[in-house]
């Protein structure tokens, strides 16, 4: 198959990991990439880890499912690398050669050791080349917060590539940020740290049990050595009106992200082909680790 052919030239090309940490301290990179692979140890099927080369750098892919299932690209929000999806992968790969991607820049196995990405397109042409490497000329794309933004843009970008389109709890898609959110933020752009993003997220949930070990990994990862961020700007409404792929967007009943009103109503004014549903009792930085099985089974409705 082309993607065993793209998988064996991805490994053999890329560069070990030890020649490909932005740490700058042993200690730093044995403790992060510890805490990645002890929630990757919590997914229920084994991932195959497929590195590719780009002008970018290396970006890191999980792969799993069956081989002859049809692609699905999972991109993660900021800073939770693609491990995040331990509580639906297992109900997703039945029947789907899912992708979970760490994005290039943001904390992960990735390393963003070549063009500096700077804007969107350049997102756009990383994700050309991710896909066009691993042999997928078509997928279902399914994105969490900024990975929903980025999921959407590309959508909007190729949109001979993408079938399907989900969305989770999308920031800076149909609906800006909530001030409160924004303001709860600034520390950790300012200076970023663990206790900076434990205190955050603890706001967000409202105090509600978040995974021990998911949650390590995310505030060990505040500290992770990244490119700046590429700031998201929502998409022009006529490219929205334009866009064909059908979407759903699914939105946490909890977010404090933003008014989940507001995105709702603006997906569906704004994407012809758009149902929004909504996540009851999350909160939007727990949307990805929900394992009561809600989650995977509305994506498994919509994608199947």
């Amino acid at each position: 198959m082309a993607e065993d052919k793209a998988e064996d030239r991805a490994e053999d090309s890329a560069p070990s990991p030890a020649n490909r940490s932005p740490f700058t301290t042993t200690g730093g990179q044995a403790g992060y990439f510890a805490a990645y692979d002890a929630v990757l140890a919590k997914w229920p099927v084994t991932a195959e880890p497929v590195r590719l080369r780009s002008p970018y750098g290396t970006t890191h892919v999980n792969v799993c499912g069956p081989r002859d299932g049809e692609p699905l690209v999972l991109l993660h929000g900021g800073g939770t690398t693609s491990t995040v999806w331990f509580g639906q992968v297992e109900q997703l790969s039945r029947t789907r050669r899912v992708y979970a991607v760490d994005t290039i820049g943001d904390a992960g196995r990735s390393v963003a050791d070549g063009r500096p990405v700077t804007a969107p397109a350049d997102l756009m042409d990383w994700l050309d080349g991710l896909l066009g490497g691993l042999g997928l000329d078509a997928v279902d794309l399914c994105g969490h917060s900024y990975g929903g933004w980025l999921a959407l843009g590309y959508a909007l970008h190729a949109p001979q590539r993408v079938r399907r389109l989900a969305l989770l709890d999308p920031t800076d898609c149909f609906a800006g940020l909530r001030l409160s959110y924004r303001l709860h933020a600034v520390p950790q752009f300012v200076r970023p740290s663990a206790e900076r993003t434990r205190a955050f997220i603890g706001w967000e949930t409202g105090g509600a049990a978040v995974d021990p070990t998911w949650l390590r990994l995310v505030c060990l990862g505040a500290e992770f050595p990244r490119s700046k961020v590429v700031m998201p700007r929502r998409p022009a409404p006529e490219r929205l009106r334009a866009a064909a792929v059908p979407a759903l967007v699914l939105l946490a009943e909890r977010s404090r992200a933003h008014d989940i009103r507001e995105v709702a109503a603006g997906a569906r004014r704004l994407l012809p082909h758009a149902v929004t549903e909504v996540l009851p009792g999350v909160s939007h930085h727990s949307v990805p680790g929900e394992d009561g099985g809600r989650l995977g089974r509305a994506l498994e409705e919509f994608l199947g």
